[in-house]
Order: C-alpha cells, then structure tokens, then sequence
C-alpha cells in the first residue's frame, strides 16, 4: 500500500449538522418538523491524513465544495438521529470510495499448452500465406 494505511471513519465532532425542513410529501409533519439534515464537513481541518485529504478535494463531485467543505444532504428518513446516522454513513462511505486502492496486479506467465497453441497457430497461418505465392508450371 505505499505507506497509506486505511482511513479511520470521521469522527462526530469533525462534522457539523444543521436542520433543516424536508422536501416532498409527507403532510404536516413535513411543514412542522426540520428532520431533514445538512452535514458540514471541512476536509482542510480534518483530522485526516495529507495523502487522503488531497484524493477528497481532488473529487470531480458535486458534494465537495471549492472551499474544500463537504456539504451532505439526508431526508430520506422520517426522525432526526436516523438522517444524521445516514448523512455520516454516506460521508464515510465517500472517503472510503476516495481513499480505496487497487491491488496491484501481478504479472503472470502464459502456460506450456497456451504456447504450443499460439505457435501452432502461427504455423498455420505461415502455411497458408506460402500457398498465395504464384503457381509455377
């Protein structure tokens, strides 16, 4: 891995939440209520390592400000602590998404049979191309 460990998730106090009303249906609870939750996380400040914090602000997505703040928006559940518990389940799914590595591959060696197969097919086709020579008499 180079010398990058995997990224611990984000810890509460690193975000800040703010309230807010959903959108769409849902009647009167909708209007009354601010279940809905924006979640403020400043990838600068964080507690993050420097290799991490650069794939974060590096991201081509519409989430990650110009400022470098995350801004994550959950209503999908109808109580306070479950969007927060989903805001913060979907910050640290997109750190991970953006801190992940591939494994590097490794090289392998053709096997004896596949070999055989590519020269005999090579020998093939140089049979077929000597026949297209001009016919002698």
């Amino acid at each position: 891995m180079n010398g990058m460990q995997a990224v611990l998730p984000v810890l509460a106090e690193q975000v800040s939440f703010s309230m807010i009303r959903a959108q769409g249906p849902g009647g009167q609870n909708v209007n009354k209520v601010a279940n809905a939750v924006h979640l403020r996380f400043d990838i600068r400040a964080s507690s993050l390592p420097d290799w991490a914090k650069e794939r974060l602000l590096a991201l081509d997505d519409q989430r990650v400000s110009k400022a470098g703040i995350i801004v994550i928006k959950a209503q999908a559940q109808r109580s306070l602590e479950l969007n927060k518990a989903e805001a913060l389940a979907r910050l640290n799914a997109l750190i991970a998404q953006a801190t992940a590595q591939d494994k590097p591959r490794k090289a392998s060696k053709p096997t004896y049979g596949s070999k055989q197969r590519r020269l005999a097919g090579k020998a093939l086709r140089g049979q077929t191309k000597a026949l297209r020579g001009k016919v002698a008499d």
